[in-house]
């Protein structure tokens, strides 16, 4: 888009837009996101920021009506697999707050400068001002949502300093944190109390969302203990227990958003009961990779939707998205385990893997009791309960023995390719393993498993071939689970579960 396009899209509000580029109004100060409801400003007087980190750095200040800073993260950054890609996914799951700026330059293999250099080029800003910005934003979401003290919530947010952090406020948003928390705190704060406490959270997405279907997903796959879904179709939640870099939590997303009113864009609601508020910002990132929240289902629309096989799917489930993973060393065991069994008979053994070797919550949390095994402990467990070939016993310690000494690297940054490389070059791991492993622990948004079962019952049903699948780059992921859906049961279950 050039900037008389963006313009376009400010007049109209479009929604399409939020947090794909922010509009800096520079006769008031303030920047937004282009749905902002607010007075369409002249052109002459709006300036376009790639990011709300170069909106903030231009010494603009977030807009109250719209809240530009709480939009879906842009697409384009989870799609793309280069420099600029995998350091805004490493910087939104907090590794500049918890390593600093070395410490993702040493994750990517970069230098300081080069990342510095290619971020500002993309995005107006550096990984310091990228990683203030999303500070900012937990700041704010601590001060309206939850009681603790500011001077606790400085530092659960990731700023150093109580200066720095009443500093960032007022210039990001034009008041001081006790003035901030004052806007929202009566309302949040009493409604969190009555729920059940816990950080209340909206989930921001774009465009449609099939959340009964990306919910029965979740629900087939259910692993006792560290997971559950409980309610009735179109008002379910979904819980599940994560381990974070400074503890646990337990994260509950709810299938409903009341007030959304089926629009073009939303929110899911969710609750995160955390031993350590540091990691806010990573579980929220957790959950939006697992949601698949910061997808844009218009440019998915915009390729499939003309494909005269796939087309009709795709038009008969708008806003089906490819759900990622919360732990990816997670992602990779269970795909192991998972290999030439149903979706049930994974679930099961999957269970009986945490029962054994996961690690018990200090109480129960309604159905959730444990957090999913570390890879160390199974790396040399001798994994005696599961009941499967000892083939698959030695492919599920290769990958935690390979995730724990980082011969294999999974995290929000990694290389995609040489990550599939590494997977293959373990015993027992094949090309749907690694597949898998590449859509759901990496959010690769082009991957296409030929060799799935249900992918297979899928294609014969449209009357298409595997070979057809190319035409539907980049976002064969999408494609797959809509052949995944067209092999459901009236009932939710799947015709072809074997993988």
């Amino acid at each position: 888009m050039d900037d008389e396009a963006r313009y376009e899209a400010v007049r109209s509000r479009d929604e399409r837009f939020d947090g794909v580029f922010f509009t800096g109004v520079l006769t008031t100060g303030i920047y937004c996101r282009p749905s902002c409801p607010a007075v369409t400003p002249k052109r002459g007087n709006v300036r376009f920021f790639p990011s709300a980190a170069a909106a903030q750095r231009a010494g603009l200040r977030a807009c109250r009506r719209c809240r530009p800073d709480a939009v879906p993260g842009s697409a384009e950054w989870n799609a793309r697999a280069d420099l600029t890609g995998r350091a805004m996914r490493m910087i939104a799951d907090g590794v500049v707050d918890r390593e600093g700026v070395e410490g993702l330059a040493r994750r990517l293999g970069y230098s300081v400068r080069q990342i510095h250099r290619r971020l500002t080029a993309d995005l107006g800003a550096g990984p310091v001002a990228l990683a203030r910005a999303q500070r900012t934003h937990t700041a704010r979401v601590l001060l309206q949502t939850t009681a603790l003290p500011v001077t606790e919530i400085a530092f659960a947010s990731g700023f150093t300093s109580v200066r720095q952090f009443n500093d960032t406020i007022r210039e990001a948003h034009a008041c001081t944190p006790r003035e901030l928390r004052a806007r929202g705190r009566a309302r949040e704060a009493a409604r969190a109390a009555a729920e059940g406490g816990g950080v209340a959270l909206r989930l921001a997405h774009r465009g449609p969302y099939a959340a009964a279907e990306i919910f029965g997903f979740l629900r087939r796959r259910a692993v006792p203990g560290i997971e559950e879904v409980t309610g009735e179709a179109g008002d379910r939640t979904y819980r599940r227990t994560l381990t974070l870099p400074h503890g646990h939590g337990v994260a509950e997303v709810r299938e409903r958003a009341e007030g959304t009113g089926g629009g073009p864009g939303g929110w899911l609601p969710c609750r995160l009961h955390l031993t350590d508020l540091r990691d806010l910002t990573t579980a929220v990132q957790r959950m939006r990779r697992l949601f698949d929240l910061d997808a844009d289902p218009y440019a998915v629309a915009d390729r499939l939707g003309c494909d005269p096989l796939i087309g009709p799917l795709v038009h008969r489930l708008p806003g089906l998205r490819s759900p990622g993973a919360s732990d990816p060393h997670e992602a990779a065991v269970r795909a192991v385990l998972g290999q030439q069994v149903t979706v049930g008979a994974a679930r099961t053994l999957t269970g009986v893997l945490v029962a054994a070797y996961g690690k018990p919550l200090p109480a129960p949390d309604g159905c959730l009791t444990h957090l999913f095994p570390d890879p160390g402990t199974l790396a040399g467990a001798p994994l005696d309960e599961l009941r499967m070939p000892d083939s698959r016993r030695r492919a599920v310690r290769a990958v935690a023995a390979a995730l724990a000494d980082g011969a294999l690297v999974l995290d929000p940054g990694a290389d995609r390719d040489e990550a599939e490389r590494a997977l293959l070059a373990l015993p027992g791991v094949g090309p749907w393993t690694a597949g898998y492993v590449r859509m759901r622990a990496l959010g690769d948004p082009d991957v296409f498993l030929s060799g799935d079962a249900g992918v297979r019952h899928g294609l014969e049903r449209i009357g298409a071939r595997a070979r057809d699948a190319e035409r539907w780059r980049p976002w064969r992921s999408y494609a797959l689970h809509h052949l995944w859906n067209a092999t459901l049961t009236p009932s939710g279950t799947e015709t072809a579960e074997k993988r």
